[in-house]
């Protein structure tokens, strides 16, 4: 089984990224439901402040790589040989997916300006959607402190997603397509 992971800021494209696999046929983990789920069980405030400092507390209690090692059950129960996870946020996550699947892993960034990706947050219609510049900017620097800036640098490959949908699409698609028949050159 090949996991093609995909790490990236907020509102850089990951989710996009996960429609196109879902399209081509391939399951699709998303880390992010890891800790939507662990705030359902805690609370009911899906506010993004709130699903910010569970998702700290939970780390911190339970190490860096908690998510990463709730979400390979899930990753491990499908039945396909290439299996998208949508939502590595720190290097600590990048280790142990490299510890699990070793070559079998290929980590992917996906890049967007800082604006675009704002402009995208405030459009979404999840309910820990950020509104606000102030807002957004808390967001970044709380995942920049989980160590997403160090995950994206050790990504294997990287795509833009600075144009239109559809050339995002299209680009994803030759991306998973080199993946796929192990052709992507790693960095």
């Amino acid at each position: 089984m090949k996991i093609v992971a995909f790490v990236g800021m907020p509102a850089s494209g990951k989710g996009e990224v996960s429609k196109v696999a879902i399209g081509l046929g391939m399951p699709v983990a998303n880390m992010g439901d890891v800790i939507r789920e662990e705030v359902a069980r805690i609370s009911a405030d899906m506010s993004d402040a709130n699903t910010g400092a569970i998702a700290m507390k939970l780390r911190a209690l339970n190490g860096s790589d908690v998510v990463a090692v709730r979400c390979t059950p899930k990753i491990l129960s499908f039945d396909a040989s290439v299996v998208v996870v949508d939502g590595v946020r720190s290097v600590d996550e990048v280790d142990y997916f490299k510890g699990k699947f070793g070559d079998d892993f290929v980590l992917v960034a996906v890049n967007a300006f800082a604006e675009q990706r704002l402009e995208r947050i405030q459009r979404r219609k999840r309910a820990d959607r950020i509104m606000d510049r102030d807002g957004f900017l808390s967001r970044e620097e709380r995942e920049l402190g989980w160590g997403i800036k160090a995950a994206i640098e050790r990504a294997d490959a990287a795509i833009e997603n600075n144009g239109s949908i559809t050339e995002f699409h299209k680009k994803v698609k030759q991306l998973l397509d080199l993946i796929v028949k192990n052709q992507i050159e790693r960095k």
